[in-house]
């Protein structure tokens, strides 16, 4: 990861306007160094305009959301714990979780990091709670759609993602990166994968409302039917084929 944000960009403004030049430094330097995690929150922020709160206050409807804030649950700490990860049953989506970030070596603090580098919105308390607790979902939904951490299983994600959320930046990222890959691979199914992520995300149930923390113990398989996801067909086609080609990960879950 490159030096923080806040050192090499201008502020984001606390606006509910989108802030499209920003959004476009950050792209590019996000293109230039893929690993730059803060960009994409940078992209996120300043392309967010009316989407957060939409999705903030669809989140206080749900039972969900009331109970999360009046408790001021933090998804975090249950995602840190992993000896309590380690006890849950095998087959849970708790310990394919656990089993992912160890394999790739990731903690829910590392995007606390890169969002803290990417800067923050002058929100509220319950604001930010429903933000940290979508951001820190994002490995989780790594493992319970199959989507796996190469690029394009991160980008197909972001499809999902911005089914479900509704950020602009995320749609930004998505064009960029796919066209990056598209021009670098020369495999144009890439954009048909991202599709299927979007059309995925669009049948799911909305996964910022669902109760991760009562899920991790539950089977993945179970987890996956009760929150619509569907097999990314396309997105493991394409990985195997590119696999085969230039072996160098895992196949994703």
């Amino acid at each position: 990861m490159g030096m923080p944000a806040s050192e090499t960009q201008p502020d984001i403004e606390d606006s509910a306007w989108y802030q499209p030049r920003v959004a476009m430094r950050a792209i590019r330097a996000l293109m230039e160094d893929p690993e730059d995690t803060a960009q994409v929150f940078r992209v996120i922020r300043a392309m967010s305009g009316p989407s957060r709160m939409k999705g903030f206050k669809r989140f206080i409807k749900t039972p969900v959301g009331r109970r999360v804030l009046a408790a001021r649950h933090d998804l975090a700490d249950h995602l840190n714990d992993r000896e309590a990860l380690r006890a849950l049953p095998e087959g849970s989506l708790g310990r394919a979780y656990l089993a992912f970030v160890e394999r790739e070596n990731l903690s829910a603090d590392g995007l606390t990091q890169a969002s803290v580098e990417g800067g923050r919105a002058a929100v509220t308390a319950d604001q930010t709670l429903y933000s940290n607790r979508t951001r820190d979902m994002h490995d989780l939904w790594h493992v319970t759609t199959g989507y796996g951490r190469d690029g394009l299983g991160e980008l197909a994600l972001l499809a999902f993602s911005f089914a479900q959320l509704g950020n602009l930046g995320i749609a930004m990222i998505i064009f960029f990166g796919t066209r990056a890959g598209v021009r670098d691979s020369g495999d144009k199914r890439l954009w048909k994968a991202v599709w299927e992520g979007y059309r995925h995300g669009r049948a799911a149930t909305w996964w910022a409302g669902e109760d991760w923390e009562g899920l991790l113990a539950a089977p993945l398989d179970e987890v996956r039917r009760q929150l619509g996801v569907r097999k990314p067909e396309i997105y493991r086609e394409v990985f195997a084929d590119h696999l085969e080609a230039a072996p160098a990960q895992p196949a994703p879950v």
